[in-house]
């Protein structure tokens, strides 16, 4: 089957197209996934369609395969997985990555980024945060690491003169916190 044949195909089951996501582009896989997750139903109804069947006659084994994969359940959740505990990072991401100035605040997300991809591991693999998992310590040993190879002198200035962190009513919230005169 040509491209153009399953071009039309897709677009007689689904509202939306896949995008095309540069490599280059940050998340590229993220944006697909959350792309794929968006028209699943459709894609559901392409696979077990009668134009799916007539137009897989060029690449059967190939076919079957990427039915196998819509049709099955638990492929749909690992993807609902990866999109849940990868969702901090790439909203983390997407705030960044805009002309709007928020050097200041690269700490206290970087901080709650971390937490919540531990708290969507955690609530998968049905434990207590007080627990060890073996996967979040490896998902937390690569974000640690990129924060570590990213930290610069300016980030900590920067998040350092931030107003709310300078505050006398923030600094006396909690008696950890302190500052000299």
């Amino acid at each position: 089957m040509n491209h153009n044949m399953r071009f039309s195909v897709l677009i007689k089951f689904t509202p939306l197209r896949l995008l095309s996501v540069s490599d280059t582009r940050f998340s590229s896989i993220i944006v697909m996934l959350k792309r794929l997750k968006l028209i699943k139903r459709g894609l559901q109804t392409m696979v077990i369609s009668e134009e799916w069947s007539s137009y897989r006659l060029a690449d059967i084994k190939k076919a079957n395969s990427v039915k196998e994969y819509i049709l099955n359940d638990r492929w749909w959740d690992k993807v609902a997985y990866i999109l849940s505990f990868t969702g901090p990072i790439y909203d983390k991401i997407r705030v960044f990555d805009t002309e709007t100035p928020c050097l200041q605040l690269v700490y206290a997300m970087y901080d709650s980024m971390i937490e919540n991809v531990k708290i969507e591991i955690y609530k998968k693999e049905k434990r207590s945060t007080s627990q060890i998992s073996c996967f979040y310590d490896i998902v937390n040993c690569i974000l640690v690491d990129q924060w570590a190879k990213n930290n610069t002198p300016l980030h900590c200035l920067a998040h350092s003169l931030h107003p709310r962190y300078c505050s006398d009513a923030w600094l006396l919230e909690d008696s950890t916190r302190w500052f000299s005169t």
